[in-house]
């Protein structure tokens, strides 16, 4: 029973890390292209040299 006083915590403190980590995701711009990747992966074309954003 007393290593709960450990594991509350650090589950806190680890989904705190991934909510941060997710919120990074969503402003740094991460997900802003769903339809391209869709199908990007289906071509059999690779682009070497990805344009400069």
């Amino acid at each position: 029973m007393n290593v709960l006083v450990y594991l509350i915590p650090v589950s806190i403190f680890l989904g705190g890390v991934g909510l941060v980590a997710f919120f990074w995701s969503i402003r740094s711009h991460q997900f802003d292209d769903p339809q391209g990747d869709a199908s990007r992966i289906l071509t059999t074309d690779y682009d070497d040299h990805p344009r400069e954003d």
